[in-house]
């Protein structure tokens, strides 16, 4: 087991947990910060999850080949733990923001009825 390749690997997995969030729960302020159109707000999505897929899946292959290669000396001083508790970190946070993005009512809904406001039904 080559931690080295192990660790570079599990750092990509988090690279692209990383990118899916930034992509999923926060393209509107992305392109809102460099003042983008909403047809390019929509690209950043979609090139997020695309570069999320293709990071994360060279990161699974590199992981899976450090398991498979024979260690070498140089590598007993690696540690895996702390990418470990980071990519745990990372899933708890994408299913937290999912989760609070299904509950938290649109801003429209927020906003209380004055007095003398109709509504439309």
């Amino acid at each position: 087991m080559r931690k080295r390749t192990i660790r570079n690997g599990m750092g990509l997995i988090m690279a692209a947990l990383i990118l899916i969030i930034l992509a999923s729960f926060y393209n509107m302020q992305l392109s809102d910060l460099f003042s983008l159109s909403p047809a390019a707000e929509s690209r950043i999505y979609s090139y997020g999850i695309f570069w999320a897929a293709a990071i994360g899946g060279y990161g699974v292959v590199a992981t899976v080949f450090g398991f498979v290669l024979p260690p070498i000396k140089s590598d007993a001083n690696v540690r895996i733990l702390p990418l470990v508790i980071g990519i745990f970190a990372m899933i708890f946070l994408f299913f937290y923001l999912l989760s609070s993005s299904i509950e938290a009512p649109s801003k429209d809904e927020q906003r209380r009825v004055q007095p003398g406001e109709t509504i439309t039904i």
